[in-house]
C-alpha cells in the first residue's frame, strides 16, 4: 500500500469514527472527493482486517470496535486508567461536576478519562471522542498558558480558528483576542471557558505535570465542566484550588512519565513570523 493510500484510509477511518450511524459507500464517496470504485477498494481492505464493519440489512458501513480496543489495550499499557481514575473520581465527588483528563500527545490533547459528578439537575456528559479544540477550551487554553507565547500563537494560527465541529459564541476568533485570554490564564493560575467550545456550557482547567518536578515537562489537563448556570465566576476559586489538589496528586503518580516527551521549541523566525501576522491581523 502506498502511502497516499495508507493516507486515505486514516482519513476515511476519522471520517466514520465521527458517525453515530452506518454511512453509504456514495456518501463517503462525496465527502472524500474521491471515486466511488475508489473508496470501495479501501473499505474492501479495511473490512478484510477488521477496521470497518458492513451492515448486512442497509449495505453501510461503520467503525468496527477494533480501533476502540486498541485504544483501551494502550491506556492499559500504560497503567492509566488504574491511576488516574481514582483521582477522577474523588474531584468530581468533590465538586459534584463532570471531570475529564486529557493526555499531551505531540501538539494535541486527547481525553483519556472521565468521572461524572453531577448527581442531580442538569447534567453535562460530552463525547469523548470530540476534538479538543485548543483556541476555545478551558483545557486547550491551560495547556497553551504553559509555552512560550509565540510558540502557543504558532500552534493556534497554523490551525487557524475554525473546527470541525461548531464552537460557542465566545470562542476567540483572533491571534489577539487569543493572547489576551492565554496572558489573563497566566495571571490567573487556571483556564476557564464561557460558551466558547460549545453553547450553554462552562469549564475551569489546570495543567499538570509529568513528575512533582518543577521543571518537568507537561503531562495534560484536568478539567470541571458543567452548564452555564453552576460553573459561575463564584465558584472558579473552589473549582480550581480542588483541580490544583488533583494535579499535584497526578504529578506524584504519573505512570508515564518516562515516556513523557516535551515538544520540539519553535524556531526564532517562526516566532517572529507569528509576532508579525499578528500585529497585521
Amino acid at each position: 500500500m502506498t502511502v497516499a493510500a495508507v493516507s486515505r484510509c486514516l482519513t476515511l477511518l476519522e471520517l466514520l469514527a465521527g458517525e453515530r450511524e452506518p454511512v453509504e459507500l456514495s456518501d463517503l464517496a462525496d465527502r472524500l472527493d474521491m471515486p466511488p470504485s475508489a473508496v470501495h477498494r479501501l473499505i474492501a481492505t479495511l473490512v478484510n482486517h477488521g477496521w470497518i464493519i458492513q451492515d448486512n440489512a442497509s449495505q453501510k458501513y461503520a467503525l468496527s470496535l477494533r480501533m476502540s480496543t486498541l485504544a483501551f489495550r494502550n491506556l492499559d499499557a500504560r497503567n492509566v486508567p488504574d491511576v488516574v481514575q481514582s483521582v477522577l473520581n474523588r474531584l468530581a465527588a468533590e465538586t459534584r461536576e463532570y471531570c475529564r483528563l486529557a493526555i499531551l500527545e505531540g501538539r494535541d490533547l486527547v481525553w483519556v478519562a472521565r468521572a461524572q459528578g453531577a448527581v442531580t439537575g442538569l447534567r453535562y456528559d460530552p463525547d469523548m471522542g470530540q476534538e479538543i479544540v485548543l483556541h476555545a477550551t478551558a483545557n486547550g487554553k491551560a495547556w497553551l498558558s504553559t509555552l512560550p507565547e509565540e510558540e502557543a500563537l504558532e500552534i493556534v494560527y497554523s490551525r487557524g480558528f475554525g473546527a470541525t465541529r461548531q464552537l460557542g459564541p465566545n470562542s476567540a476568533r483572533s491571534i489577539d483576542q487569543l493572547r489576551v485570554r492565554l496572558e489573563e490564564t497566566r495571571q490567573r493560575g487556571f483556564a476557564t471557558s464561557l460558551e466558547e467550545a460549545e453553547t450553554g456550557t462552562a469549564a475551569v482547567a489546570v495543567p499538570f505535570r509529568a513528575s512533582s518536578e518543577e521543571e518537568a515537562p507537561v503531562a495534560g489537563t484536568i478539567s470541571v465542566a458543567g452548564p452555564l448556570i453552576r460553573i459561575t465566576p463564584e465558584r472558579w476559586p473552589e473549582l480550581a484550588a480542588a483541580l490544583n489538589r488533583a494535579a499535584t496528586e497526578l504529578s506524584h503518580i504519573w505512570p508515564l512519565r518516562s515516556r513523557q516527551r516535551t515538544m520540539t521549541p519553535l524556531t526564532l523566525a517562526a516566532g517572529v513570523a507569528v509576532a508579525k501576522r499578528a500585529h497585521s491581523a
